[in-house]
């Protein structure tokens, strides 16, 4: 009887993870598109970039975080008007950047 209980609270348990990580999987969001502007926090640690979908026309506002592509925003090697390939998250609205490049690279 015990074996049956476990099989059964284990099948759940791999149910919620696999309902779970598709709702994660979800929310990640690729695009390619024009930086419209960037406007960096004033402790340096983040900036807020907005880009204009090249397919679609629409901005979005990505929050950017990690150092490499900030080192980038601030040498001017990612400016506005360069087409970028991204990759964020858009879970709770927040659009965390997961990969920030160059279309042509960089």
């Amino acid at each position: 009887m015990r074996t049956l209980s476990k099989l059964t609270a284990s099948a759940a348990v791999a149910l919620s993870v696999l309902a779970f990580s598709s709702v994660a999987l979800a929310a990640d969001v690729k695009m390619v598109g024009e930086v419209a502007s960037i406007k960096p926090a004033a402790d340096g640690k983040s900036a807020a970039v907005t880009l204009t979908n090249t397919k679609g026309g629409g901005e979005v506002t990505v929050n950017v975080t990690d150092k490499a592509t900030l080192d980038k925003f601030a040498d001017k090697r990612i400016g506005t008007g360069d087409e970028i390939r991204l990759t964020y998250d858009n879970a709770g609205g927040k659009n965390l950047s997961k990969s920030f490049k160059k279309a042509a690279g960089c």
